[in-house]
């Protein structure tokens, strides 16, 4: 992936397919690999697609002390600025989910469209990562055991039908394998995530929002996506039932086909 300045700090992105542009932000721990081919390969139809790694994440700039929600999403602003893109569609999932709505807030006329995938907004009603998924987590993660964690990472991020999938496990672990996150670099992800809060200022933001949430969402509970979306004046919010944190990599189609819907007007598409 080509390296790019974007102020302070650079990081590493890719950029493929043609239409207007599309600005994916990945989640904690997460690397631009995890979007999974499928999902990507559907979007390259109708979007110019550039996805990133954060600071601390593959041949980006490395994470040196705390990071903030705030500070990634600047760096998304200046990556757009760095490219040349005046405004694009944005689609953040997760921890992305919250730099996405930070960089909506910050410069909306930056943001076509908003989609907010299985995220968090702080305020009265939200629930970050329950206690015994997090204990389960850091715990696979500091036993020093890349397997278990890994395997523990699978099983908190999908539904239990995907988990069991063997072939869905083996193309999350090749991807997993060709692109490593630090453990200090997620521990300082989560702090940002912690001090994420975006709920008294969410009805600020105008453009057009979906909202996607899973039912079996273990790291971010479904009620999340429920209260950012009544937040969000004028937003369409879609449950997928049955579905986990990683509902794209899950159903990719539907995912790409809500992508669509919701950016391309029904007269451009392919």
């Amino acid at each position: 992936m080509p390296i790019v300045d974007v102020g302070e700090v650079e990081l590493d992105y890719e950029r493929t397919g043609s239409g207007p542009p599309l600005l994916m932000i990945m989640g904690m721990s997460g690397t631009a690999l995890h979007w999974g081919e499928p999902f990507l390969a559907l979007l390259r139809e109708d979007f110019d697609v550039i996805v990133y790694d954060h600071r601390g994440v593959g041949s980006s700039s490395r994470l040196d002390g705390p990071i903030t929600i705030v500070q990634m999403a600047e760096d998304a602003a200046n990556l757009l600025a760095a490219l040349r893109i005046d405004s694009a569609h944005v689609l953040g999932i997760s921890m992305g989910g919250m730099v996405a709505q930070e960089l909506a807030l910050a410069g909306p006329e930056r943001v076509r469209t908003l989609s907010l995938g299985c995220t968090y907004c702080g305020g009265p009603g939200s629930a970050l990562m329950p206690p015994g998924v997090v204990q389960r987590l850091t715990t696979a993660m500091m036993s020093g055991d890349r397997e278990r964690a890994l395997r523990a990472a699978w099983e908190a991020n999908v539904s239990a039908t995907t988990a069991a999938d063997p072939d869905a496990y083996a193309a999350f672990l090749s991807i997993s394998r060709r692109r490593a996150v630090a453990v200090p670099v997620i521990m300082g992800q989560m702090q940002a995530c912690a001090a994420h809060d975006t709920y008294e200022r969410l009805p600020q933001l105008r453009m057009p929002t979906l909202v996607v949430h899973g039912t079996e969402d273990a790291i971010l509970p479904v009620q999340n996506g429920r209260l950012v979306a009544s937040r969000i004046p004028g937003s369409r919010l879609e449950i997928l039932e049955g579905v986990g944190h990683l509902f794209f990599l899950e159903r990719p189609e539907h995912s790409a086909e809500l992508m669509r819907a919701h950016a391309v007007p029904l007269g451009s598409r392919s």
